[in-house]
């Protein structure tokens, strides 16, 4: 039975009072015995065949046996596949059940990813927010304490009458040289008064 042929040999034997047959060793009771023997009228008439140990079996008798047997064979693989499709069944809702934890696990990586991304950005922007409020603190800072120096001419308008009177005497100079004292006297007195200042 199962996946491979039958090899085993069957022996019927009655015994003195024919009621009951010795099925290799075990004992059979008369209806077991009509049940196997159906007998018909055709049956009796039938050919008999000689079994392995001398008992004799009819072609319906025969026939019988095997279209049992075939069905046997038929009911075991039939189980077999149906123990086949429910293993198949179980396999494909475990895999499935598994595809779902995958799929949710990575739905919440993805909402986790999302999440430090967004909370990365924010704290970038208060970084750069920050960042440049602190900057813009200290070059205030700096330029309030290293404050440019910002200078005007002194005497700016002696030195441009000066400069002229150079220019349209270039052979006699000294005729400029009342402009130039003026100018050394407007020099020194700015100086003085930048000192009395303390800058």
């Amino acid at each position: 039975m199962g996946g491979t042929a039958s090899t085993r040999r069957v022996t019927f034997e009655a015994d003195e009072n024919e009621n009951i047959t010795v099925v290799k060793g075990i004992r059979l009771s008369e209806n077991v015995i009509d049940r196997m023997k159906e007998t018909s009228p055709s049956a009796s008439k039938s050919q008999r065949y000689s079994g392995a140990y001398g008992a004799s079996v009819s072609d319906e008798e025969l026939k019988r046996r095997v279209a049992e047997e075939l069905a046997l064979e038929q009911a075991k693989k039939e189980s077999e596949n149906q123990k086949r499709l429910k293993q198949s069944s179980e396999v494909d809702q475990e895999r499935a059940f598994a595809n779902e934890q995958l799929t949710r696990a990575i739905l919440r990586e993805r909402i986790s990813s999302e999440e430090e991304r967004a909370k990365a950005k924010h704290l970038s922007s208060e970084f750069y927010k920050v960042t440049t409020e602190q900057y813009q603190k200290a070059a205030e800072e700096v330029e309030a304490k290293f404050k440019r120096y910002e200078f005007h001419p002194v005497c700016a308008d002696l030195q441009a009458q000066i400069l002229q009177c150079y220019r349209q005497n270039t052979q006699q100079t000294l005729s400029c040289s009342a402009l130039a004292n003026q100018y050394m006297r407007c020099v020194n007195q700015a100086k003085q008064s930048m000192l009395e200042k303390g800058g």
